[in-house]
């Protein structure tokens, strides 16, 4: 169990925590939540005794090991599997040990908890980790310099999920995830067998692998037991109640104020004045949480053009090499919410290149409306900002002709308000750098925006907000996410990307996310082979033509049966009243002569099949 008992701790004279407790049962997962800056990250940091408590205690049972995830694997040449084993260090010293051991009751106890850690299943293990994170057989065997530092990131994560600590500490892990990646991790961690302390402002995450919510506000610490929308819905109800008592207290305060202020000086009623100020002195003032702030992101608006405003027939794209994705036939119009479903290096960031116009069609044609307009938002672009510019200077540079006051209303409207605006961005957090590079993907009004990742970095309150902006957005949308909330609000098409195509995904994304949870998408059917017909004798060959002509006599004799039956049929002196009943019986039998048709042509065709197949 964790215990958080009334703790205290300043950054730069900035009280983060005054009297701060909570309790977290052994086994719970709990998502740690709170506005940026309100000291999440500083919290882990005292948890693991980086930095020293200036008041109160921390506590784990004793010889609880805390994990967390390294900033970054070293870029070394050991494999991605080998790097995820050392991370388990009682393992790699027990083994270590092992072989140079000579006692026999050590070599007998080495043993021992090599079985009791279940040493031997661990690459296994491992291995499983590492798949779930987007890395497959021979992925796993190539040395860390091989990856990117996001991929890299996944390894680190990989380590400490495989050494299994008694507190997993993990601050924002999906930010480096794609789509499977996270819905593995919310699987994975909600059958962790210990603690988990998890900062993340991923919905699903929190409403899927969670037990309660840890809420860091005004210097508290509050648990909520239940998944994060239970604790907004009961975080809305406190806030309304105590707002109301708030309200009733003012108007209560403001009577007695008034009866002192009317009386103090009348001999008469100077008792009473002098009660109501103690009664008044009393009252402990009721102060209602205060809301997030209302965070908003302005899209401008593009003029409507003529659908489709993207087509592409019979495209081809890659980079030079074979294609990644090829017989593409995808038509976009300007009312179009598309999220790109698919496994990672399918070819879902190479499909928005493509639609983005960075990379062109080796086959096939692709078609764009001659005024379109393309706006594009990708992970990288975040990090292509100019670090020691501010972000009034970025939109200077692209808006030279514009005035101080319409570029600084334009960074508000996403947020960036007057402090932030002559902040340089190597100076502001992930998320504020996260909405420049939106308004600059924006800033032209675009018909079309591909946004690959959009809300890595981004709080709950910016995620909300976007959602609102795209819905009331007048262009077309191409998503690529991890947040399901953000896909399920937004998205009203989904494609599939997966094996060199892209298909319409007719089910939803809760089928989707259960098809990737089973593993049904790794599951390949073996072809049934295809046996060569036998080829059929003369005589059975003979036999088949009789057959068929059998069929075609029948067939003659029942069309010239109903010729017949037609005309008599046709005779109007069989509908006169008092032949009724023979009526009823020639109808009769026209219905079961083209009932015995039907099956007689039937059996034609079946005949005619079998004869074609023998003599092929």
């Amino acid at each position: 169990m964790l215990r958080i008992e009334n703790i205290t701790y300043n950054v730069e004279g900035r009280p983060l925590f005054e009297g701060a407790s909570a309790t977290i049962p052994t086994g719970h997962k709990v998502g740690l939540v709170g506005r940026n800056g309100a000291g999440k990250t500083t919290l882990f940091r005292l948890i693991r005794g980086e930095l020293a408590l200036e008041g109160g205690e921390i506590s784990l049972p004793t010889r609880s090991r805390i994990g967390g995830v390294a900033q970054e694997v070293p870029s070394s040449s050991t494999s991605l599997l080998d790097t995820v084993l050392q991370a388990d260090e009682e393992r790699t010293a027990l083994l270590t040990e092992s072989e140079t051991a000579k006692d026999a009751h050590r070599i007998a106890e080495i043993q021992a908890r090599l079985s009791d850690i279940d040493a031997w299943s661990a690459e296994g293990r491992a291995s499983a980790i590492l798949k779930g994170l987007g890395f497959d057989a021979e992925a796993q065997r190539r040395p860390c310099s091989d990856f990117s530092g996001g991929w890299r990131m996944r390894v680190a994560l990989a380590g400490v999920l495989f050494a299994q600590p008694d507190l997993l500490l993990l601050d924002e892990p999906t930010n480096y995830l794609d789509l499977e990646g996270a819905l593995w991790l919310e699987s994975y961690l909600a059958k962790y067998p210990h603690t988990v302390l998890i900062i993340s402002h991923d919905r699903g995450l929190l409403n899927r692998a969670v037990q309660g919510i840890l809420h860091l506000d005004a210097k508290k610490l509050t648990y909520w037991n239940g998944p994060y929308d239970q604790f907004a819905r009961q975080m809305a109800e406190r806030r309304a109640v105590l707002q109301a008592e708030a309200k009733k207290q003012d108007a209560r305060r403001a009577h007695l104020q008034s009866f002192v202020d009317r009386f103090k000086a009348k001999a008469s009623k100077a008792v009473q004045a002098q009660s109501r100020v103690k009664m008044l002195e009393k009252m402990t003032p009721i102060t209602a949480p205060e809301e997030a702030k209302k965070v908003v992101f302005t899209f401008p608006a593009p003029e409507e053009l003529s659908p489709p405003i993207i087509n592409i027939e019979g495209g081809a794209v890659g980079y030079g090499g074979p294609p990644v994705l090829k017989k593409l036939s995808l038509r976009i119009d300007q009312d179009d919410r598309i999220a790109l479903l698919g496994r990672n290096g399918e070819g879902k960031s190479t499909l928005s290149k493509l639609l983005a116009g960075k990379l062109e069609t080796a086959e096939g044609r692709i078609t764009r409306s001659s005024k379109l307009r393309i706006g594009y938002f990708a992970q990288h672009q975040v990090d292509e900002l100019y670090i020691d510019e501010t972000p009034l200077q970025h939109l200077q540079r692209l808006r030279p002709a514009e005035g101080q006051p319409r570029l600084r209303a334009r960074l508000a409207g996403f947020g960036l308000m007057a402090e932030q605006a002559e902040t340089v961005v190597g100076r502001l957090s992930g998320g504020q750098k996260a909405r420049l590079s939106l308004l600059l993907a924006t800033l032209d009004a675009p018909h079309l925006l591909i946004l690959d990742e959009p809300t890595n970095h981004l709080d709950i309150e910016s995620r909300e907000a976007l959602v609102e902006a795209l819905t009331e957005y007048t262009g077309a949308v191409i998503l690529v996410s991890h947040d399901m909330h953000l896909l399920s609000l937004v998205a009203d098409r989904l494609w599939l990307v997966k094996g060199g195509a892209v298909t319409p995904y007719t089910d939803d994304l809760e089928a989707y996310r259960k098809m990737l949870l089973a593993g049904d998408e790794d599951v390949k059917v073996a072809p049934k082979p295809v046996e060569k017909p036998k080829k059929a004798s003369r005589d059975e060959v003979l036999a088949l033509k009789a057959e068929v002509r059998k069929c075609e006599e029948r067939l003659n004799k029942l069309n010239e049966m109903r010729d017949k039956l037609a005309k008599k049929l046709a005779d109007p002196a069989l509908y006169e009243s008092d032949r009724i009943g023979e009526l009823e019986t020639w109808n009769k039998k026209y219905a079961e002569l083209m009932d015995g048709l039907d099956r007689a042509e039937a059996m034609w065709i079946s005949a005619q099949e079998k004869l074609e197949t023998a003599a092929g």
